[in-house]
């Protein structure tokens, strides 16, 4: 299987649908660099994966008037993080989850601390990376500017190693970046989700993704992160998805089309 893919939208449609950590797939060589037991890894799965936002996008995507495009991670983020720093930018590197993770979600050794993070960032990190950027120039050259919505979720009850674990856990959560989110993609959002209970701003998770090569100096990327509280659609941990998936798929949906 491919690591990611990119799957097509309309010519015209600015909106790139970013899915990095729906999957559960780990190559066999890289479960060899991991620490934990198949009970403990598929249970550590279960906590770590952005459950069916992968379907999520793509129903998005079928009921949006202009179709987006979307880039879906195949990998687990247990292979890397492509939405991580990969150097000392990396806030969450300081709990062992930079864009390589050696610790797991309830801070257990998930790989040998003195793990050589380059050969997965060579052949997984930086190809995601160079995929992402090759996207957004697309949708620039097509259509003069890129609109990234980053489809997420997280669970109801923060786990361990969360460092703003404390804060709001709204149904849904609205990741922003000073430059990149314009006032107008954020109150957009808080329209097509007004209708789940409520929108919360930068809590529990903050920031939105933007390749590197537009982050802080290209105005015409736009970005926003959708987090979406698991109980709003699934049984947690790594349960099956429920009836709210189809509303909030029609709210992303809403939300592309006005975008």
């Amino acid at each position: 299987m491919s690591a990611f893919d990119l799957l097509p939208g309309a010519p015209d449609s600015p909106v790139l649908l970013h899915v990095p950590h729906s999957a559960r797939a780990i190559p066999e060589d890289v479960r060899r660099g991991i620490v934990l037991d198949d009970t403990a890894l598929e249970r550590e799965l279960d906590h770590i994966t952005d459950a069916h936002t992968a379907e999520l996008a793509e129903r998005a995507a079928e009921l949006a008037g202009l179709t987006p495009w979307r880039l879906v991670n195949r990998l687990s983020r247990l292979v890397v993080d492509p939405e991580r720093f990969p150097d000392e930018r990396e806030e969450m590197a300081a709990v062992g989850m930079g864009a390589v993770y050696t610790r797991t979600t309830h801070k257990d050794e998930l790989r040998r601390p003195d793990t050589d993070p380059e050969p997965l960032l060579a052949r997984y990190f930086r190809p995601y990376a160079r995929a992402v950027t090759e996207a957004v120039v697309a949708r620039l050259t097509a259509t003069g500017r890129a609109v990234i919505i980053d489809v997420h979720s997280y669970p109801t009850e923060p786990l361990p190693y969360e460092l703003h674990g404390t804060g709001p856990r709204p149904p849904v959560c609205l990741g922003t970046d000073a430059f990149h989110t314009p006032p107008e993609l954020l109150q957009a959002a808080r329209k097509a989700f007004a209708g789940f209970g409520g929108t919360g701003l930068d809590s529990p998770f903050a920031g939105t993704y933007v390749p590197l090569e537009f982050y802080g100096t290209d105005a015409r990327v736009s970005a926003l992160m959708v987090e979406i509280r698991r109980d709003t659609y699934m049984a947690e941990p790594g349960g099956a998805a429920g009836p709210g998936l189809e509303r909030l798929a029609t709210a992303l949906a809403a939300l592309v089309d006005t975008v």
